[in-house]
């Protein structure tokens, strides 16, 4: 056991904690808290404005309109000099918006992939349910005369027409378009069809809409995330997996740009020029008349969770692609995008170091993967978990704070062992010297779990009294962790003293109970000198503090 954990102190701290602990985050928090004025945080690395940027639309205002499932909020820029005009948030009621459109009369309407919702606001300012889904609704597109059409993709594969005053039930187009995706970024054709692509087949199909047939328009792509018209209606192709923009006519395809892989969608003004969004890199670029590309908003970390030091450096798991940073100057050493649902990597919002590997975590992909940075290559994969949070790596198994089921389990060739059940929101591990130690952001602990690969008979809270404990690491002073609804990186020595090293912007809460409460896991990792390094899930950067 390490020096945590041995019976002595643990009962001791049990002590403290029943006598002591609560009235000591009580006084803190009268306080302001303890702050540690020796320590000190700086941004050592900088990413994206946008929460990874999702459909994109030029209003009848000339502005740009862009979507951000995570960010939950639509961001208005100026399309000539990307200059933020105005933010549509949650207090706005938009919740979550994965693609946007505009109808012919001035209404714009989004869909709210994580919640099923399509709402809008009428040309008068009025919010308007058009129609409340299951989960997967993603992209949106009008008619020229006003009707209103939405696609399921990745929670489902439906193709609906929608009332846009959500007086009349949605009628059902297509539930054939399976396994994995319905239609992505579509768009209403010059030949009164509707267009869109399908993620997983390269293929982009039409329909007639009023009789429900589909035919096939164009095929041979890597990943078609979107398709778009111009002003002479010709058909464009947004081939995610390539990075590409494709111009296709007669079945034959021009390049008309080439940017990184991880692209979302893209618009066009009444000039013809090109907007693309990156659900990977949260940027959104123009591609000029000449070829040229100008960069509106910047790219990089966009869903700053997990982090771990990784052959001395940090290592950010960020959602869709994973993030190297050196730890001295903040310089990227590497970035691996990947493409949702197609790439071998898969998503992280978590990740943990293994020897060589990485373990990758993803909820929403709802597996563990054991991935090699230098191969790029995936080593293995534990799927059909239950929003998993964090993993890793603890005797002959990899440790899963599995929230779904609310518990820790060790995965390994040999099956399943829980280690810990019953635990209201299971969501950062640790392990030091074979002590296995999770936070309980619900409970406001970190508990010691197992020793030595057994299980306590009872688990030992070691720290109570927390404020939504997240990530945690256990340094040689004591425990460090982030509580992440007050924003607080908080330092708990053995006697049970706590100090607030540093302060953040509070994280980001779930927007339903298909959420894990962590949601972007608020990470936490340190070097053996002591550097901490943090995540800034809400301004997108990463921290460094020195203590």
């Amino acid at each position: 056991m390490s020096q945590w954990t041995k019976p002595g102190f643990v009962l001791a701290l049990l002590l403290l904690s029943a006598c002591d602990n609560a009235e000591k985050a009580k006084e803190a928090d009268r306080a302001a808290d303890t702050m540690d004025t020796t320590s000190t945080m700086e941004v050592l690395a900088t990413g994206s404005n946008i929460a990874g940027a999702n459909g994109v639309y030029v209003g009848p205002d000339g502005y740009l309109y862009v979507a951000s499932v995570v960010g939950s909020d639509i961001t208005v820029i100026d399309p000539e000099t990307g200059k933020e005009i105005k933010r549509y948030t949650e207090a706005d009621g938009v919740n979550g918006p994965d693609d946007l459109a505009f109808a012919p009369d001035g209404a714009f309407y989004w869909t709210s992939f994580l919640t099923g919702e399509v709402a809008g606001f009428t040309k008068d300012g009025k919010r308007v349910v058009a129609a409340q889904l299951s989960p997967g609704v993603n992209p949106i597109t009008f008619s020229d005369d006003g009707r209103l059409f939405i696609a399921q993709c990745f929670t489902g594969v439906n193709v609906y027409e929608l009332d846009p005053a959500g007086q009349q039930e949605p009628r059902l187009i297509s539930d054939s378009l399976g396994p994995g995706c319905g239609l992505n970024g579509m768009d209403w054709g010059p030949d009164g069809r509707l267009y869109g692509p399908r993620w997983f087949t390269g293929e982009v199909v039409s329909f007639d809409v009023d009789d429900n047939t589909m035919r096939v328009e164009a095929s041979g792509f890597g990943t078609p995330a979107a398709v778009k018209f111009n002003s002479r209606g010709e058909l464009h192709v947004l081939d995610t997996k390539s990075g590409e923009v494709v111009k296709v006519t007669d079945g034959k395809k021009q390049v008309l740009a080439k940017l990184d892989p991880g692209l979302d969608n893209f618009a066009f003004d009444k000039d013809d020029r090109i907007f693309v969004s990156s659900f990977a890199d949260g940027f959104v670029k123009r591609v000029n008349k000449d070829g040229s590309i100008t960069e509106l908003q910047p790219g990089g970390i966009c869903n700053a969770g997990g982090i771990t030091i990784w052959q001395g450096h940090p290592v950010i798991a960020d959602l869709h692609a994973i993030r190297s940073y050196y730890a001295d100057s903040g310089q990227p050493i590497f970035t691996e995008r990947n493409v949702l649902g197609v790439g071998e990597m898969g998503g992280a919002l978590n990740l943990a170091s293994d020897g060589e590997n990485l373990i990758l975590v993803s909820w929403f992909d709802g597996d563990v993967r054991v991935w090699d940075p230098i191969m790029r290559k995936r080593l293995a994969r534990y799927g059909d978990l239950s929003m998993p949070v964090a993993a890793v790596r603890y005797h002959d198994g990899i440790a899963v704070a599995e929230h779904g089921k609310h518990r820790v389990v060790v995965l390994s060739d040999a099956g399943e062992s829980v280690i810990a059940s019953d635990l209201p929101a299971p969501t950062g591990l640790v392990v030091d010297q074979g002590d296995l130690y999770v936070s309980d952001r619900a409970r406001g602990q970190i508990l010691m779990i197992a020793s030595d690969g057994k299980p306590m008979d009872e688990p030992y809270v070691v720290a109570d009294d927390l404020d939504t404990p997240e990530g945690f690491v256990l340094t040689p002073e004591g425990f460090v962790v982030i509580e992440a609804d007050p924003g607080r990186v908080t330092r708990i020595n053995s006697a049970g003293d706590r100090q607030v090293l540093a302060r953040m912007p509070p994280g980001r809460q779930a927007t339903s109970e298909a959420e894990p409460p962590s949601m972007v896991f608020n990470g936490i990792a340190a070097t053996e000198d002591g550097t901490l390094f943090v995540t800034g899930e809400m301004d997108h950067v990463l921290y460094r503090i020195t203590p």
